[in-house]
């Protein structure tokens, strides 16, 4: 898949969103990135970049206090390659990459793993 049309589907996941919860993403940078850097891995525990879809870079809204001001903005990366990797029809890379934003968006709004999986968001 092209670069462009993967970025559009990124776009058009962030879109589709209530506009309740855009309002609330103000200091978030959505980014496609090939792969996850070493970094990114050796905080998440992955030992193979093709098993990391996305990351969310930065201070839930849950955790932050009134002196949260003049910092750069949260990064959300969502990873090319390693979705492609994984799904094999257009479709199938859309749903993925729809889940994965909601992923790391349910992150920046304060829902770490553990409580995703109690609501059977995995």
């Amino acid at each position: 898949m092209e670069n462009i049309d993967f970025d559009r589907i990124v776009t058009e996941a962030l879109e589709a969103l209530p506009q309740v919860f855009q309002d609330r993403m103000a200091n978030v940078e959505i980014v496609v990135e090939e792969w996850p850097d070493r970094e990114t891995m050796r905080l998440t525990g992955t030992r193979h970049p093709a098993e990391l879809l996305g990351f969310y870079h930065g201070i839930p809204l849950t955790e932050r206090s009134q002196g949260y001001t003049l910092v750069l903005p949260d990064k959300i990366s969502i990873y090319r390659q390693p979705i492609e990797r994984m799904c094999r029809t257009p479709e199938a890379i859309r749903a993925q990459v729809r889940r994965t934003v909601m992923h790391e968006l349910a992150h920046h709004f304060g829902l770490d793993d553990d409580r995703l999986r109690e609501i059977g968001a995995y």
